[in-house]
């Protein structure tokens, strides 16, 4: 027998299966996103899955696109380029507080070298991600166009899948600093003669 369903105003329904899903995929991964399951995690008719968003895959897309975004707001990423202690501390401490945010997109990332249509999603939607860091170091007056924002990055996304898996916080905390000291070493042959000589190999 189906729970009656409780009424939420217009918009509160979609909010609340968005982050229903985040917390499904952390359970279960993303096999378990089912109408139902996601309905009865949001306390709303599932029925509404339908309405606001039309399909499962829609579902995700929005939940994709709704995770990015609140990922870089509430992490701070715009401020990558300070890369100071305050920032390593800001990104763990949000991290820890929403793991499945972070969860759930690399259950999409996974998903993606199964499916060409997650595939394109996620392509898009990551892009958020590295204009955000390129505009930071452009800021910083570094040169992105080098593949430099694409492996900073790549760095701090692959720590992060380690710090909510394999590795303990305070490592984690050690290569997000060292992560920063490589971006001062960029920025350094950056504003040095000729500009483009590389970094001593130590």
């Amino acid at each position: 027998m189906n729970q009656p369903s409780t009424r939420l105003p217009y918009g509160d329904g979609r909010d609340a299966l968005l982050s229903a899903v985040i917390d499904v995929v952390g359970e279960k991964g993303l096999r378990g996103v089912t109408y139902r399951a996601v309905a009865s995690r949001a306390g709303v008719n599932h029925t509404l899955v339908t309405h606001h968003f039309g399909s499962i895959e829609g579902l995700l897309a929005a939940t994709m696109e709704w995770a990015i975004q609140r990922s870089i707001e509430e992490t701070g990423l715009e401020k990558i380029a300070d890369f100071d202690e305050n920032f390593a501390d800001s990104l763990l401490a949000t991290v820890s507080r929403e793991p499945e945010l972070q969860l759930f997109q690399f259950e999409m990332l996974l998903e993606s070298r199964r499916n060409p249509e997650v595939r394109a999603l996620v392509e898009r939607l990551y892009a958020n991600y590295m204009s955000t860091v390129e505009d930071a170091l452009r800021q910083r007056g570094l040169n992105v166009d080098n593949g430099a924002a694409l492996a900073i990055f790549a760095a701090l996304d692959g720590l992060m899948l380690q710090f909510l898996t394999i590795s303990d916080p305070e490592r984690i905390r050690a290569a997000v600093i060292q992560v920063g000291k490589l971006v001062a070493m960029l920025e350094s042959t950056s504003e040095s003669p000729g500009g483009s000589s590389p970094l001593p190999i130590r």
